[in-house]
């Protein structure tokens, strides 16, 4: 008697392989060709069972890739000074933010919400804490710097990444919103 293996059980249809796909595609072939068919595709589910996780469809799963590729949250001693921890969390999004390419149009024009949102709000109470003049200018642009940064190392896949580059212009970027606090 032959045994055939046994059918493994599918793999349960969650929040983070939902996004997990959906990054796949998104930085494989381009946001463009991300759609809920070819994302259930990916899944081998029905389209449609996506939409338990994702009820108002591509807009909130689009929401919810920027939420998930921008929630950065870098571990660094809460006595290490103010430079060190921005700067930790400068180069941990702009890593994250390389690694994921096809999101970056996302995260360039929709707003930080929930957790993403959140790790926002704890490098602005760093500025603050830090006694900075105006620490959520400091904090936009910072962000303005960072995704900027991105962008540019993005053009040209062939370059290397400018990581010498990014890190002379993240201590301009430091020095220049502390305005002579340390």
């Amino acid at each position: 008697m032959i045994r055939m293996p046994a059918k493994r059980p599918p793999v349960p249809l969650s929040r983070e392989r939902i996004l997990d796909a959906a990054l796949r595609i998104a930085d494989g072939q381009g946001l463009g060709r991300l759609t809920m068919r070819r994302l259930g595709d990916a899944l081998e589910v029905e389209a449609m069972a996506i939409y338990h996780h994702f009820p108002n469809g591509k807009e909130q799963l689009f929401d919810a890739l920027t939420e998930y590729v921008t929630a950065i949250d870098v571990e660094t001693p809460t006595d290490a000074p103010w430079r060190e921890r921005i700067a930790a969390w400068c180069r941990a999004s702009r890593a994250q933010l390389l690694d994921h390419p096809g999101v970056l149009s996302l995260v360039t024009t929709r707003p930080p919400r929930g957790a993403a949102r959140q790790a926002l709000d704890r490098q602005l109470e760093i500025l603050a804490d830090a006694g900075l003049a105006d620490p959520a200018q400091a904090l936009y642009s910072l962000r303005s710097y960072l995704l900027g940064s991105v962008s540019v190392d993005l053009q040209d896949p062939e370059r290397p990444r400018g990581d010498d580059a990014f890190e002379r212009g993240l201590a301009a970027m430091l020095g220049g919103i502390a305005g002579g606090r340390g």
